[in-house]
């Protein structure tokens, strides 16, 4: 699609979704949620991008293309896993069962790749060969294919604190998980990347690692959350140049998801500077990178949901029963 300065416009870029009508609002970084008395909860993706624990700028179509990707691969995997889903009233809206939310969070990787400082590139880089419980052998090159598709699961912060690596002893041990829990767990993420490998090689695409969150329903069982296999919790690699860019030591090509993060990161330091305003034109190439994933990903085309009282309005029309 053809994205112009008119998808700018305050009224087609959702940057606040506060809806008063709806109850106990909780406003998370990137998405507004509100808990229906029932056990439902309302979960609005708003186009804002975090980073750097702040808040850059709003990207129109975002919410709405993570919502559609996200529904692309609830739909493509619930045979494997149940997920929360109960219900899509508004491309950006999805109704959901209200979880307890599982302390950890798993990320599978089939690749040794990644930036932060807890990656298992990085602890590899550092002489590190046994992390999260996996023992790596020596030899192994950055972004190389790894022996075997390994989990590596970190403690959930829950208070804004930072996810500390664990091994699944550790969960165990520590009991944020029974050992049945941890075997149930990490045999449907196991499973879910698999499928998502599948998928995601039919349209050209690597899925190099993701991240998964899980929940329990009122009756004690697993329930895949959150989202899953998008371009905001997962890699992509573009399969036909990874293996011309991994022979010649080069970053395999991806869907540029730190386009607006490198253009601040040149320009200031985002932990302690002001972030200067972000141009349009960058924020447009964001949302065609954005839209480009989802195409790629799903094989669908995009179609925004445009609507001439803007996107907040449409929502709050789709949203009226829920008054």
């Amino acid at each position: 699609m053809d994205l112009t300065p008119s998808d700018l416009a305050p009224a087609n870029v959702l940057d606040d979704a506060t809806i008063p009508e709806l109850p106990k609002h909780y406003r998370g970084k990137v998405r507004d949620n509100y808990d229906l008395a029932d056990g439902r909860r309302i979960i609005i993706a708003s186009d804002r991008l975090s980073a750097f624990d702040r808040i850059l700028t709003a990207v129109p179509h975002k919410g709405a293309v993570l919502t559609q990707t996200a529904r692309y691969w609830f739909e493509a995997t619930r045979d494997l896993c149940p997920n929360h889903v109960i219900d899509y009233p508004d491309p950006n809206v999805v109704v959901a069962k209200r979880l307890d939310i599982l302390p950890v969070e798993v990320v599978v990787r089939d690749y040794l790749a990644g930036t932060t400082s807890t990656s298992i590139l990085s602890m590899y880089k550092k002489g590190e060969r046994t992390m999260y419980g996996v023992t790596l052998p020596d030899g192994l090159r950055p972004n190389q294919k790894l022996p075997q598709t390994i989990i590596t699961p970190t403690s959930k912060a829950f208070d804004g604190g930072h996810d500390e690596p664990l091994t699944p002893a550790e969960i165990v041990e520590r009991k944020l998980l029974t050992a049945a829990q941890w075997e149930e767990l990490s045999a449907k993420a196991l499973a879910l990347f698999a499928r998502g490998r599948e998928l995601a090689a039919q349209r050209g695409l690597i899925l190099v690692d993701t991240k998964y969150e899980f929940g329990l329903d009122q009756d004690g069982n697993i329930i895949l959350a959150d989202e899953i296999h998008t371009p905001d919790s997962s890699r992509y690699w573009f399969a036909e140049t990874y293996p011309a860019k991994f022979e010649a030591g080069e970053r395999p090509e991806s869907f540029d998801k730190d386009f607006v993060r490198s253009w601040v990161v040149a320009r200031c330091d985002p932990y302690t500077d002001d972030v200067p305003e972000i141009p349009g034109d960058v924020v447009l190439q964001a949302a065609a990178i954005y839209i480009q994933a989802y195409e790629m990903i799903t094989g669908e085309t995009y179609v925004p949901a445009r609507d001439p009282d803007g996107v907040l309005a449409r929502i709050r029309r789709n949203l009226s029963r829920y008054f």
